[in-house]
């Protein structure tokens, strides 16, 4: 088992370890940075389901999707789908990343991709040896997923919807690739800033 956000969730050798800065912001419900009710709500990149079931958890009025394109990892996110007894709002798919979601739309977006550059990758402490590493690994910068991510995620967001995206240490290399984009980046625990809030209409295309 593993905590986030005083909320326990089963884990295995299938999904990382459920430790997304996002859940703090969750908590918070997204304020002040929502702007419209929160109906249709989509978390990326799922794993063990843990920020769908908070999203959930924070939206009770809302319907959750939930996608990953390991279907073991979606194995672990049933387990904990059904633990917290929301099989009925929590909907799981297999898709790498929107690709299954044909033109559907939500009021917001999470997800906390990979993101780990691959110098990182060599010198990872051993524990992570116990996480797979296509849920960590992305690419020479670290921006292989999150490019695509802000490719894609405008035409999947309702008007004002907004995409909140954990991108970890390569906030750096984020910013220096789109140096136009107004990233906000929301207070947490994490010294460094490391979840970015775009709003529908700041995002590319």
């Amino acid at each position: 088992e593993a905590w986030l956000d005083d909320r326990r969730f089963y884990v295995d050798r299938r999904v990382i370890v459920p430790r997304s800065y996002i859940s703090e912001l969750l908590r918070e419900r997204l304020r002040p940075w929502r702007r419209r009710p929160v109906r249709r709500a989509l978390d990326l990149c799922t794993g063990s389901g843990c920020l769908a079931i908070l999203l959930a958890l924070a939206f009770p009025k809302a319907k959750v999707d939930a996608t990953d394109l390991s279907a073991a990892a979606l194995q672990v996110a049933r387990t904990n789908v059904n633990q917290y007894r929301l099989k009925q709002r929590i909907r799981l798919l297999r898709s790498d990343l929107f690709e299954a979601l044909g033109k559907e739309q939500y009021d917001l977006i999470v997800t906390n991709p990979p993101y780990v550059d691959s110098r990182t990758m060599r010198t990872l402490p051993p524990e992570y040896d116990y996480e797979p590493r296509a849920a960590l690994a992305a690419g020479r910068d670290g921006l292989d997923i999150v490019r695509k991510i802000l490719l894609q995620a405008r035409s999947h967001l309702n008007s004002r919807g907004v995409l909140v995206c954990e991108v970890g240490d390569a906030r750096r290399a984020l910013e220096r690739a789109y140096p136009r984009l107004p990233f906000l980046w929301p207070e947490t625990s994490d010294p460094h800033g490391c979840v970015l809030v775009l709003e529908r209409e700041q995002l590319p295309g």
